[in-house]
């Protein structure tokens, strides 16, 4: 992917999509610099890398009154950790994605008179800034059991991890449920793919983040699977997947 100019950013955090209600979103991560100069560094600083951290700020213009909007995601999420995926161009499956676990520690609104009501809101990072794709659409409906498409994220070397997120957006139906899991293979006909993350079943609009333990898997190839009940059941959700 070359330059670009940003005019399709895609924010999701818990069950939320915040894309139709957010004009700014900032993705930062660093770690801190530890000197360790002494009189052996020949009249330069030494540094060792210390804890590592990372922060997503979002603003735009603030909704209500729906689980799906800024004012109600966030005051649910006020002070609790959960799942955060960020696309710079886009969700559609293969595009670039990084994705979180972060604590929702701040949330602004308000403005002068006449204004369009703005939002602002950070969530500063439990788990590391994976980097990744998306593995799921959030505009395709899903009313049955299925498979999404398999994308090629590598395998996952000793002491790193897959990361997992699942935005349920929007549920319809009689006693629906999901419970979608994140599957690999060794290539990309999926013969026997092995079951690596399995999500909580949902019901209602909410959102999670998983990891692998930190086994090494030498399986490159990833997607995201999924189990639905219920009498005409109905979903739309987005997930992310991403290594670190």
């Amino acid at each position: 992917m070359g330059k670009f100019v940003l005019t399709n950013v895609r924010l999701f955090t818990g069950g939320a999509d915040l894309t139709g209600a957010s004009n700014k979103v900032e993705l930062t991560t660093k770690i801190e610099e530890k000197e360790t100069t002494n009189y052996g560094s020949q009249g330069y600083k030494e540094l060792l890398g210390g804890l590592a951290s990372a922060e997503i700020q979002g603003e735009g213009q603030w909704e209500a009154a729906d689980p799906s909007k800024v004012d109600d995601a966030s005051w649910v999420q006020l002070g609790g950790v959960g799942a955060w995926s960020a696309g710079p161009n886009g969700a559609s499956v293969g595009n670039l994605a990084y994705l979180t676990k972060a604590l929702r520690c701040d949330y602004k609104l308000g403005d002068a008179v006449g204004e369009v009501a703005p939002w602002t809101s950070s969530g500063k990072s439990s788990w590391p800034l994976a980097r990744g794709q998306f593995a799921h659409p959030p505009g395709t409906p899903r009313t049955a059991t299925g498979t999404g498409t398999g994308i090629n994220l590598g395998a996952v070397a000793l002491g790193k991890r897959m990361y997992g997120a699942l935005h349920v957006l929007s549920v319809a139906g009689t006693t629906p449920s999901i419970t979608a899991r994140v599957e690999s293979s060794v290539d990309n006909t999926f013969a026997s793919p092995t079951t690596r993350l399995t999500f909580t079943a949902a019901n209602t609009v909410s959102g999670e983040i998983l990891r692998t333990d930190g086994t090494a898997i030498t399986d490159t190839w990833w997607r995201v699977a999924w189990t639905i009940t219920g009498t005409t059941p109905s979903f739309l959700f987005a997930s992310t997947l991403g290594i670190w």
